[in-house]
């Protein structure tokens, strides 16, 4: 005979202070409450429906910054696709630099669209590759606006550097001019790398994918669950 033992979990505290509370009248499943935070819930194990399971939401992220797409994830975890969907819908991450002061940033574009490849949507940032972190980034076309307002949004965030390194990008050259801005290809290896690194970890930037972003606000959300990944190493 085998005997398996269950350990339950607060879904909202994780709390392992767990009681029961009776049976739920439409279905006659086990309730339990927590001590701690009055939570009520039915054990993962009882669950009829895997979109309910605890767990769900932090394996969805990292299944998201794994390079695997929203059907993907739906037809691996056997639920829907408006799951998947409510839980990129609901993230709220934010990029917070590591440091105010940096030896050297570089600066680059990257390409991606949502809806079709007629819209395009540029991602321009800047990266540290001392610390291998994505710094400050906007979105945006390929042409001055975005670079002004990245210069912009890196002094509003109380950073400052020594020197910063681009490609030659004419916007770039424009929008940093007055400060000690080197140009060549051998100085963005660093930031190239992370591009390359972007393409491979979120499925919207695959390189002839036929996943992509319907809406912006979904394509802008997965790109900073994605950030908030490479810069921390966790979710």
């Amino acid at each position: 005979m085998i005997q398996i033992t269950i350990i339950l979990r607060c879904t909202c505290c994780q709390s392992t202070n767990i009681k029961k509370n009776g049976k739920k009248n439409y279905d006659d499943k086990q309730n339990y409450q927590c001590k701690d935070c009055k939570r009520q819930f039915v054990g993962d194990h009882n669950l009829t429906y895997k979109g309910c399971h605890s767990g769900l939401g932090n394996k969805i992220k990292k299944m998201f910054v794994r390079g695997f797409g929203i059907r993907d994830i739906a037809a691996i975890e056997d639920i829907s696709i408006s799951k998947v969907l409510s839980t990129l819908v609901g993230l709220n991450y934010s990029l917070k630099p590591k440091q105010c002061h940096y030896e050297s940033l570089e600066i680059d574009e990257f390409h991606t669209f949502v809806g079709s490849k007629k819209n395009k949507m540029w991602l321009i940032y800047a990266y540290s590759r001392a610390s291998k972190e994505i710094v400050c980034y906007v979105w945006g076309r390929r042409n001055h606006k975005p670079a002004r307002r990245l210069r912009q949004k890196l002094f509003d965030l109380g950073i400052s550097f020594d020197v910063i390194f681009s490609d030659g990008l004419r916007a770039f050259v424009s929008a940093f001019r007055g400060l000690k801005h080197i140009i060549g290809k051998k100085n963005t290896v660093g930031i190239e790398g992370n591009n390359c690194l972007l393409r491979h970890r979120i499925k919207r930037a695959f390189r002839r994918t036929c996943n992509f972003s319907k809406k912006l606000i979904n394509h802008i959300k997965a790109f900073e669950l994605a950030f908030y990944y490479i810069n921390w190493g966790r979710i």
